[in-house]
Formats: C-alpha cells, structure tokens, sequence
C-alpha cells in the first residue's frame, strides 16, 4: 500500500492506484489521483462525471453504464471516453475501489464496452 500526498494530508491506495477508503476523497484528491494517472487538472465537467459516478456508485454499489453517465450530467454520449480515454481511469479518479470483476474493451481507444 502507498500513500498520496495532498494539501498537507495523506491519503492510502493500494498496488494498483485505488483509493483505499471511499471516504478520504474529496475534489482536491481526484486532482491528485488525476495528475497520477498521466492527466492535467480536472476541468468542470471532469469533475461533474468523478462526481456523478460516486453518488451512483454509493446509492446502488454498482459502475453505472457510461451513456448513463454522460446523460445525467447532460455531455455528449462518449463524455466518459472523450474526457479520460479509459472509464476504469475515471473509476480510479473517482475514488472508487477497485473493480476487478469488471473488463472493458475497444478497438479503436474512443468508444468503450463492457467485456462480453
């Protein structure tokens, strides 16, 4: 297990960059949890999709389907792909734990679905 640094505190991850307890995000983690994985700051509507997929995520314990997403926080159909290239990126962003049960695939690095 790691620790990331932010504003003076520290949060736990595991081996695989996941936010060890849900509740230790907060906006200023995602950005630190962006930076991580390769990405700049988050821009407003970033945010909007981390922060949709954590309320999704705590009221039905589930990865919400991304056109889902992207729908609800009123973006484009591939908002999700078109502002991380990969959902389990967003999912880690989010503060999510890690899903390992869940698999996506692409042919193209756009446009995401679920392993079949």
């Amino acid at each position: 297990m790691a620790e990331l640094e932010y504003a003076g505190k520290k949060v736990s991850i595991d081996n695989n960059g996941f936010l060890v307890h849900l509740d230790d995000w907060n906006e200023d983690v995602a950005q630190v949890l962006a930076k991580r994985e390769g990405m700049s700051d988050l821009d407003d509507h970033q945010m909007e999709i981390v922060k949709f997929m954590r309320d999704y995520y705590k009221k039905f314990n589930a990865f919400p389907i991304l056109s889902y997403v992207c729908k609800n926080v009123h973006q484009p159909r591939n908002c999700v792909a078109e502002a991380f290239i990969d959902p389990m990126k967003a999912w880690k962003i989010a503060g999510l734990p890690e899903a390992s049960h869940i698999r996506f695939e692409t042919v193209d690095e756009k446009h995401f679905v679920l392993e079949t």
